[in-house]
């Protein structure tokens, strides 16, 4: 592996693309230590910290792993990219339901102008959520905590915040898509996974620091650290599975040239939502502690939801993990359309051998595409609550969530794919002597 980076910094454009992608990694964790003006850090720490404690904390966590720790910390990027994932996800939705959008997103051109939707829509979503958190930060005591974080709390204080987190989201995403044109890597993914990687060491050392105050044993940790590595190995395999269905093309003559008679297959991944329902289970498990958060202490009935639907409490895991099984479903329904899929097919001139081109065809392929969901689903589940059980046994946050080994696991693959098709180019070895990385892309 080391010979094949060596080999990477040899070829002069991929070498140029490797250190653009460095650098526009730096400047966005530059942009992540900037905090935005008028704000106490001290009071702005204990606030997070009261809010971390409550029933419905772990959504706060959830926000600051993907922001790299610039939520809770409030820089100029403290909204990330998260805006850009809401909205792409908000986009994927609405062009399976309306018609026109449908039809936009298959025409040539069709996929730039949703992407310019999603920009706007994600410049509108960070500016409503920009209000929010400047109303949240100007009046904390409305959530019960009794702290004076704004230093000059005036209306020109929420015209700062929105603008600022505006301008910090659209640099992020412009960021993002620099890297993908100029550098190697899909630049979102990548700008993700370099902010859950920089929490990664301060997680360590909180662990450490909880070792030596003998708040957790060695025992715990080191069953910790195997289950972590096994759950990584887990994540590989699934992301690289795939199920593949035979295809045959008739053979054409059409003058003097032969067309098709060859046989390929077509690729159905196992995982083919990603960590998608992890990020909607999460929402929708986190939004009644946090609407009940609102609401007065003192009624009884508030403190009993919040206890029967907090982490913790058997209710919450079963519903967490039925939640992602039946997001994976829909989002998998969503990415994939095999009705769709057997028109491709039959006008092109192939076929499934044993399957009768048209419904059947589309019958198969949702057949298989749900039974091979269902591993898929189920593991999801599994990556996502275990280590929620295990931040219970040990008493302390683990270092990466199941969303986070996802998407590490996944850019990973997909970078050392790009980096691996240059270095085949060139002639030059590779990652691995005997095949080739297989990332998502390729499959």
């Amino acid at each position: 592996m080391i010979k094949a980076f060596q080999n990477a910094f040899k070829i002069p454009e991929l070498r140029r693309r490797i250190l653009f992608t460095a650098l526009m990694l730096v400047v966005y964790r530059l942009g992540a230590h900037i905090t935005i003006p008028g704000i106490d850090d001290g009071a702005l720490e204990r606030f997070f910290d009261t809010l971390k404690d409550r029933p419905g904390g772990n959504m706060i966590g959830f926000v600051d792993l993907f922001s790299g720790g610039a939520f809770s910390q409030m820089t100029i990027f403290a909204l990330g990219i998260q805006p850009y994932i809401s909205a792409s996800i908000i986009m994927q939705l609405l062009a399976v339901v309306i018609p026109s959008l449908e039809k936009l997103s298959k025409e040539p051109d069709g996929r730039k102008k949703i992407t310019q939707y999603t920009r706007y829509g994600t410049v509108v979503l960070s500016a409503v959520q920009g209000i929010g958190i400047s109303f949240i930060l100007r009046n904390p005591g409305g959530l019960g905590i009794n702290e004076q974080i704004v230093t000059n709390p005036d209306w020109s204080f929420h015209f700062l915040v929105v603008l600022t987190l505006m301008a910090g989201t659209s640099f992020v995403m412009w960021l993002g898509e620099q890297i993908t044109e100029r550098g190697i890597g899909q630049g979102i993914s990548l700008i993700i996974t370099f902010g859950i990687l920089a929490g990664m060491p301060g997680g360590a050392s909180r662990i450490f620091s909880q070792l030596l105050n003998r708040q957790i044993q060695l025992p715990q940790l080191v069953i910790f650290l195997a289950l972590a590595v096994v759950a990584i190995m887990g994540t590989v395999f699934i992301t690289l599975s795939v199920r593949k269905i035979p295809v045959q093309y008739a053979r054409r003559v059409v003058g003097r040239k032969v067309f098709g008679g060859q046989a390929t297959h077509i690729p159905l991944r196992v995982n083919a939502a990603g960590m998608i329902p992890i990020i909607f289970a999460v929402t929708l498990m986190q939004f009644p502690s946090t609407a009940l958060g609102f609401l007065p202490q003192t009624w009884g009935w508030v403190s009993g939801i919040q206890a029967a639907l907090g982490p913790g409490s058997p209710l919450y895991w079963v519903t967490y993990a039925l939640l992602i099984i039946g997001f994976t479903y829909f989002y998998t329904a969503v990415q994939i359309n095999p009705v769709q899929m057997a028109d491709d097919l039959r006008k092109y001139g192939g076929f499934i051998p044993g399957i009768r081109p048209g419904k059947k065809t589309a019958d198969y392929i949702n057949d298989t595409l749900t039974r091979i969901t269902l591993p898929g689903a189920l593991f999801l589940a599994a990556i996502a609550v275990f280590p929620l059980l295990l931040q219970e046994w040990l008493g302390t946050g683990a270092l990466l969530s199941g969303a986070s080994v996802l998407i590490v696991v996944g850019v990973v693959l997909d970078t050392m794919s790009q980096i691996e098709s240059y270095l085949t180019m060139r002639h030059y070895e590779g990652f691995l002597k005997d095949r080739r990385v297989r990332g998502r892309r390729s499959r």
